[in-house]
């Protein structure tokens, strides 16, 4: 072989061998960023499915600081009175097809108010009039999920409160729209009362966390593998294009 030749392999070879270790660092970093994950989401997991299971328990005061991770999902129980006349009507697709969440304020015996979910209705009996079994009058009693507000919006659309449209139940806005204050700054999930009317449906909650970080895992620890195989073959000199006919 030509010294000509010989200087190109060989600096072609130094590159795609720092090349190739640059790639296993990358994807065995990212393989071990999955491993956290992966460890973090079965703690979320064990976690919510802790507090759904759990005995009801009072729902934060409506002047306490609530965050996702200290407290969604937390199963509540919280006595009041519901505030028919300031229903709130947010857009949803459930298991029961289109329709609406109910979303009324209850006055709870400190003279503040938290949002409840009362459940699902269809479009065609969103009118109170054609549900009036299920507008539960005078003090009651409340058990679900305390759950988030959802600021600004769903469905690719914005929150229209001057014209009563929901597209998420964002506490703060719908809220204000009713002009019911104080309020907490959660709302709570009714569950699903068989003793109740048929409408609203509560109990409809969706609790599902995507984890998909096992095979994340493989994929990149795979990629790491392979990638340091190349760089063990550039370094030896074993891949196919470093090597160099010999002039005659």
């Amino acid at each position: 072989m030509s010294s000509e030749n010989a200087k190109p392999a060989g600096k072609g070879r130094i590159i795609l061998f720092v090349a190739m270790l640059i790639v296993t660092a990358a994807t065995t970093a990212l393989g071990a960023w999955q491993v956290q994950r992966l460890i973090w989401k079965r703690e979320l997991i064990a976690r919510v499915d802790a507090r759904v299971h759990a005995e009801p328990v009072s729902p934060p005061p409506a002047s306490a600081s609530v965050t996702a991770a200290n407290d969604e999902y937390k199963h509540v129980r919280v006595a009041g009175t519901y505030l028919n006349d300031k229903e709130s009507f947010v857009q949803a697709v459930t298991s029961h097809g289109p329709g609406f969440w109910v979303v009324t304020p209850l006055l709870t015996a400190d003279g503040s108010h938290i949002l409840i979910n009362r459940g699902f209705v269809p479009a065609d009996r969103r009118d109170p009039s054609k549900r009036a079994e299920g507008q539960v009058e005078g003090q009651t009693e409340v058990t679900g999920l305390l759950r988030m507000t959802e600021p600004g919006g769903g469905f690719l659309r914005e929150n229209d409160a001057a014209n009563d449209r929901w597209y998420s139940r964002d506490v703060t806005a719908i809220a204000a729209a009713r002009n019911v204050a104080p309020t907490a700054a959660y709302f709570i999930d009714a569950e699903a009362n068989p003793a109740a009317a048929t409408a609203p449906v509560g109990g409809l909650t969706v609790i599902k966390f995507p984890n998909n970080h096992a095979s994340y895992i493989f994929t990149w620890f795979a990629l790491a593998v392979m990638s340091a195989a190349a760089a063990f073959y550039v370094l030896r000199g074993h891949w196919p294009f470093m090597k160099r006919k010999t002039k005659a």
